[in-house]
């Protein structure tokens, strides 16, 4: 029973994720056209910042949500309402901050002061995505997918529409328009989602004032494990955030033009990542199924048992991941060409694409290691990687190979990340097993 609700959360995740991807995928080209490559090198600048501030503002409350209603040892509904009050005014915090900063991030960090009103709306669009995915942990650790499918397929829906609609309108104004009208359409795909995930509540389901009333305990319990995940998610995106700010600074010293870093940083990030990035719908999604299963099971004592579904979460990764790497690397201008039209990247790609083969079993590994209580672990790891991906950077940067420092940098990353989440995974269950 227990293994064929996971296979079916699994199955369910995949199919919503292929459409999310296929959409997501349209999405990228419609961007890609409207905004030309000058226009999405510039959003690709500010996608670290604002990955940064995703992973600050949500805390990772989402995934711990979702361990503890999987767990069910507590008052579910009170445990989510508990976190919502103490959620907006954390975002309200950092998005004061962020519009206060946003000047000096993108004129001295970023040096693209065309990105200023993309940083400020990144601030305005962040309590929702946060209480979104709030929302979207409480499903998850009930093993309830259908209500997240939906609505990332409706909420994706809804930001294209808009897109179409609305990106030449502001190009008129400008492409710094533009590219801050693509951040502020997450504010009507986000209030989407939300709307949807109310709607699959349970008809019999009633908020009562006890629900109301924040617990100290649950506030405790899901920071406890919320704030150990977050860092994980959060050093991983400080890393990101240094990227553009980094390689900026470093190759406009040694005389690259600022045109060349955000066209062949735009190709890297706009058309290249995308690509290489495919199949992880599917680890998520796998990864997603897993969190709940295992946190239920190995509260149990069932060590085999979850065991068996890291080890099953890794093959199912594999076996999607390795036909597409093999494609990406002995036919990439196809995928190229008939997603953007192009053959540009074409190098990067080729390089890339075996090393993302270990980025796809990366991903259940962290979700093995958090839903076992080692978050710690996995964000020890994030860590390990981002300190030697940022030093691997900026010293590569130095040696006048433009945007091979970073394809350095990220593939040894990926490297050492996943053998050391490897590594936590086979020790905790050795010690269990022991």
């Amino acid at each position: 029973m227990k293994k064929s609700k996971f296979i079916k959360s699994t199955i369910i995740l995949i199919i919503g994720g292929a459409l999310t991807k296929l959409l997501g995928m349209i999405i990228k080209i419609v961007m890609t056209r409207l905004l030309g490559t000058e226009g999405i090198g510039i959003y690709m600048l500010i996608s670290p910042t604002f990955m940064l501030f995703i992973a600050l503002a949500q805390l990772g409350l989402p995934v711990a949500i979702s361990k503890l209603v999987a767990e069910d040892k507590s008052n579910n509904k009170n445990l989510v309402f508990s976190m919502i009050p103490f959620m907006f005014i954390f975002n309200i915090i950092i998005m004061v901050f962020l519009i206060f900063s946003s000047y000096y991030i993108a004129n001295n960090l970023l040096h693209e002061p065309r990105s200023y009103y993309a940083l400020i709306c990144i601030g305005i669009v962040l309590p929702l995505i946060s209480l979104s995915n709030l929302l979207r942990g409480y499903f998850f650790g009930k093993e309830r997918m259908i209500p997240h499918v939906v609505s990332n397929i409706t909420e994706d829906i809804i930001r294209l529409i808009v897109l179409i609609i609305g990106i030449p309108i502001f190009l008129t104004k400008g492409l710094e328009f533009a590219v801050a009208f693509v951040v502020l359409a997450n504010i009507a795909s986000e209030l989407t989602s939300i709307l949807v995930l109310f709607f699959f509540l349970p008809k019999h389901f009633s908020i009562t004032k006890k629900d109301l009333k924040p617990n100290k305990q649950s506030i405790k319990n899901v920071l406890s494990i919320s704030i150990p995940t977050t860092g994980s998610r959060i050093i991983g995106s400080i890393g990101y955030f240094l990227e553009p700010i980094i390689l900026t600074f470093v190759l406009l010293k040694i005389g690259y033009s600022n045109s060349f870093i955000v066209n062949q940083y735009g190709i890297l990030n706009g058309y290249i990542m995308p690509l290489l990035l495919m199949p992880s719908f599917f680890t998520l999604a796998i990864s997603q199924a897993l969190i709940p299963v295992i946190s239920n099971a190995y509260s149990k004592g069932l060590v085999i048992y979850s065991k068996n579904k890291i080890k099953q979460a890794i093959i199912l990764s594999l076996i999607i991941g390795i036909p597409i790497t093999i494609m990406l690397e002995l036919i990439p201008q196809i995928p190229l060409e008939l997603v953007y039209g192009t053959t540009k990247g074409i190098e990067y790609l080729r390089v890339l694409a075996p090393i993302f083969l270990l980025y796809y079993i990366q991903t259940p590994l962290t979700s093995a290691l958090q839903a076992i209580g080692k978050a710690k672990e996995a964000m020890n790891g994030t860590l390990i990687g981002m300190v030697i991906r940022t030093s691997l950077l900026f010293i590569c940067s130095l040696f006048h190979i433009g945007m091979w420092g970073l394809v350095i940098a990220t593939s040894v990353n990926i490297i050492v990340v996943t053998f050391h989440q490897a590594k936590h995974v086979k020790k905790a269950f050795s010690k269990k097993i022991a």
